[in-house]
């Protein structure tokens, strides 16, 4: 196996998922105080520990179900798991895209509010139509572009991590002193992989090369890793603000402006920008995508493409408008329930009894 393809099996799915889920949770910080922060240092480790846990198990019964079956799209894979009620997956897709849309405009209304005095309604405006541009551009454009942004953003939130830790007098030595937490962690813990893995079964296209089960349960422990790396040096991030930072709507901005230099905080400003806005190029480009492969066409007109990105950014911006931490904190937690009764637990028993068939 040469590194080319070597790379294609077992990392790209990760990063794939990865530039998608960013913005709307990492990209803020609100997501991982929300289901991490607010339980304390120690309980937060264990939530972390338990998603990644989720989010490797799930994430390996799905992509050996895809492979074994050649279901690569969201509406196939839940045909062949759950058979006609594949399509309260697809209720509950649609909800989670227009919440997490929501929740990307209304950050970086408020970022550009704190930093620069605009309008939170303009700022709002103004992320919704630049995502709106973007997707116009079409297919290629965009997975070059999310690509790109990907990597520059690992980057940032690395120096972020290490800039705020050194400025601080806490240490990650000092966690062994924390105090004792009880079993609320458990709630985050559950629910924060819940909804997140809804985006897995509707990138199932990173895999179709994979041709064994070793491939699809390695890829997809790595896809876990990936994924809750960030959410694990957020968190210990968090230490030095506890407890003024958990009342925050964007954590991350608020520990730089306490903690981080003025170059970082400028530096982070436009990081989080691109993280938003490449959740919500990636969102409103697979509805675009699943529009087209429903109207069986090469590539949708820009006027379609327009009608699919305007009823998206106005559901959005009317949802954006009740708050960043409303939004998370009773929106993903519902929608995270949800996909455990349709997702989560049927690809754990149904997905098990169906894969222990002979091949």
């Amino acid at each position: 196996m040469n590194l080319r393809h070597w790379v294609q099996i077992y990392f790209v799915p990760g990063a794939v998922l990865v530039s998608v889920i960013m913005g709307g949770g990492y990209g803020t910080g609100r997501e991982v105080v929300e289901y991490f922060s607010q339980y304390g240092t120690v309980g937060g480790l264990l939530g972390i520990s338990l998603a990644t846990v989720i989010f490797g198990t799930v994430l390996s019964f799905t992509f050996e179900f895809a492979r074994r079956f050649q279901v690569f799209d969201y509406k196939s894979f839940f045909k062949a798991l759950i058979g006609p009620f594949w399509i309260v997956f697809e209720i509950l897709y649609i909800a989670l895209f227009i919440l997490v849309l929501a929740v990307i405009s209304s950050g970086a209304s408020q970022i550009l509010l704190q930093e620069f005095n605009v309008p939170e309604w303009l700022g709002m405006s103004s992320m919704l139509l630049l995502v709106a541009v973007f997707v116009l551009f079409g297919r290629d454009t965009i997975e070059r572009l999310l690509a790109l942004l990907c990597l520059g953003i690992y980057g940032v939130f690395g120096l972020y991590f290490y800039e705020i830790l050194s400025h601080s007098n806490v240490t990650l030595a000092s966690l062994s002193t924390q105090e004792p937490t009880g079993t609320a962690w458990l709630s985050g813990g559950f629910l924060y992989p819940f909804y997140n893995l809804a985006i897995a079964p509707v990138l199932l296209f990173t895999i179709r090369n994979h041709q064994n089960r070793k491939q699809s349960v390695l890829s997809a422990w790595i896809a876990a890793i990936m994924v809750m790396l960030p959410a694990l040096l957020f968190h210990l991030s968090f230490i030095p603000g506890l407890p003024e930072v958990l009342d925050e709507s964007i954590p991350n901005y608020w520990m730089i402006g306490e903690f981080g230099s003025p170059l970082l905080k400028l530096v982070f400003v436009l990081a989080l920008f691109c993280t938003l806005i490449e959740t919500g190029i990636g969102l409103i480009q697979g509805v675009v995508e699943r529009v087209q492969a429903g109207t069986a066409q090469q590539a949708l007109g820009t006027s379609k493409k327009l009608a699919i990105t305007a009823i998206s950014i106005g559901t959005a911006y009317l949802f954006g408008s009740l708050g960043i931490i409303a939004l998370i904190a009773k929106g993903y937690s519902f929608l995270g329930l949800g996909f455990a009764l349709v997702y989560v637990l049927p690809i754990l028993s149904i997905g098990y009894v169906k894969l222990r068939r002979p091949e």
